[in-house]
């Protein structure tokens, strides 16, 4: 195997250039968070990649660092802590327009570089393209799982099957999976399973739980818009470490409590906003093995994306004390209603040292500066705290596609990893005015979207939710406990 050391001449890129020795002990644990913590070197190493077992890490020639990160399977348990609501899968089992998607990511600070796993299924009660039949009786309706990752250098790869048989997800939990390929004299799995039992039964596909990700997709030759890669495979474990509230508490819910019942589409939910995970993923010919790396999950599920959004997400910070993690996005979404009326949507939500410090409209006002690309000013306040963001980038993004209403999983959204962001909250004083400076951090690896349109200009724009409608939605109701007096009557998904 060629010396790590001779791949690249790149320093980001070179595991001789900062420490392979695995730590004695993760990072940082969830009680840890509420004390300050200057951030450390991660293991992380990339290889190229010639034969390999797919559960194996690769050795190097003798005598240099090998940094073992097999990763170590979990079985998914009952009741976890950090679970949020909507972590499961919403499909109520009607012929109504829907579509759900789930969004991974993981982050390589030393080589500056990320890997984002979007998985989307729709129209399940259809399993194949519609007959003739089903078409004049439902209407048009678009099929099928996608799997697209967008990788290293921003480069691409989509694997798409009109079909959904082979598709799985639990109601209760995150966990979710697809066989694209399965093993001959097989049968594709319906559940989590052991990843030595996937490998024997799939072929290409995927799984993922909170705790396990594993998979192995081809391109299939429909993207002349991007760069992309051939293949790509990956295999590693995550330790959730922040949900969607404070650490220790009761998890929130991002959209609020209406997010349970099916008003207000599409729902958003992030079920992590920060993790730390250990394995490889192979990228073309290029071997990443990384420890403790950030990572980041969230879902999208309705009748179809929005009319237009945007969205800014980062977990890798530079000059911050603690873990810090932030997640923000804004949309024009459609009201339910008898005519077509829209609303602007957006929300905020920053993890930094075990505190959750939530920008939304039922709390606050959220107002935006998005350009048509390459700019985004995000600002918001509520009773307590006042936050800024400012994301900006010159790499020219990657297109990728969304379930939409119109032409099913197509372009519609622009994407990069690459961008500069600089994010700062405030105490408020009781005249309004900014106080104390909680969090003043930067970034060089924040991930920006826009998406929908029409972005015929920088999109201005403020929170404008009927009031009303805002206190409703802030109410502190415990939908998952009301429906733990009566399960049956309880949504899919929640």
């Amino acid at each position: 195997m060629e010396n790590l050391c001779t791949i690249t001449t790149n320093p980001c890129l070179n595991p001789c250039s900062f420490p392979l020795k695995p730590a004695a002990r993760p990072p940082f644990s969830p009680p840890e968070l509420l004390r300050p913590r200057k951030k450390s070197h991660r293991p992380f190493a990339v290889k190229s990649v010639l034969k390999y077992d797919p559960l194996d890490s690769i050795a190097n020639d003798p005598g240099t660092h090998v940094l073992n990160v097999d990763p170590v399977y979990e079985p998914t348990p009952r009741n976890r802590p950090l679970r949020t609501p909507h972590s499961g899968y919403h499909f109520d089992g009607t012929s109504r327009k829907f579509f759900e998607g789930w969004y991974f990511r993981v982050s390589i600070p030393e080589c500056r570089q990320s890997f984002c796993f979007m998985y989307s299924i729709e129209s399940p009660s259809f399993p194949k393209k519609l007959t003739a039949l089903e078409t004049a009786q439902y209407g048009p309706r678009f099929t099928g799982v996608g799997a697209q990752i967008l990788g290293a250098d921003d480069k691409y790869i989509c694997q798409y099957t009109e079909e959904s048989r082979n598709f799985w997800a639990n109601r209760d939990e995150l966990m979710l999976g697809n066989t694209f390929v399965g093993k001959t004299n097989t049968k594709p799995p319906k559940k989590e399973i052991p990843p030595q039992e996937f490998n024997q039964r799939v072929t290409e596909g995927f799984q993922v739980t909170p705790l396990w990700h594993q998979g192995s997709i081809r391109d299939d030759g429909r993207t002349n818009y991007a760069e992309t890669v051939k293949t790509a495979r990956w295999a590693y474990s995550t330790r959730p470490v922040y949900g969607w509230g404070d650490v220790g508490s009761k998890q929130k819910s991002t959209a609020g409590w209406l997010a349970a019942f099916p008003v207000f589409e599409p729902h958003w939910q992030v079920c992590m906003a920060g993790g730390l995970s250990t394995g490889w993923i192979e990228w073309d010919d290029k071997r990443y093995e990384f420890k403790d790396a950030p990572s980041y999950c969230e879902k999208n599920w309705g009748g179809a994306f929005p009319r237009k959004w945007f969205w800014v997400q980062c977990n890798v910070f530079e000059g911050a004390d603690g873990e810090v993690a932030l997640t923000s996005g804004g949309g024009l979404r459609q009201i339910p209603g008898l005519t077509e009326t829209f609303e602007n949507a957006a929300m905020i939500g920053v993890h930094y040292g075990g505190v959750f410090y939530e920008f939304a409209p039922w709390n606050g006002v959220v107002n935006w500066e998005v350009a048509q690309w390459g700019h985004w000013f995000i600002t918001a306040e509520n009773e307590t705290h006042t936050v800024e963001l400012e994301a900006k980038t010159k790499d020219p993004g990657t297109t990728l596609r969304a379930p939409t209403s119109e032409a099913g999983l197509a372009p519609a959204c622009k994407d990069t990893c690459f961008a500069d962001l600089r994010l700062r909250i405030w105490e408020k004083q009781n005249n309004g005015t900014q106080g104390k400076v909680i969090l003043d951090v930067m970034s060089k690896m924040a991930a920006v979207e826009v998406g929908g349109g029409p972005w015929f200009s920088t999109w201005k724009g403020k929170t404008s939710t009927p009031e009303i409608v805002n206190r409703v939605v802030g109410l502190p109701i415990d939908v998952e406990g009301l429906f733990g007096f009566a399960p049956f009557f309880k949504p899919p998904g929640l």
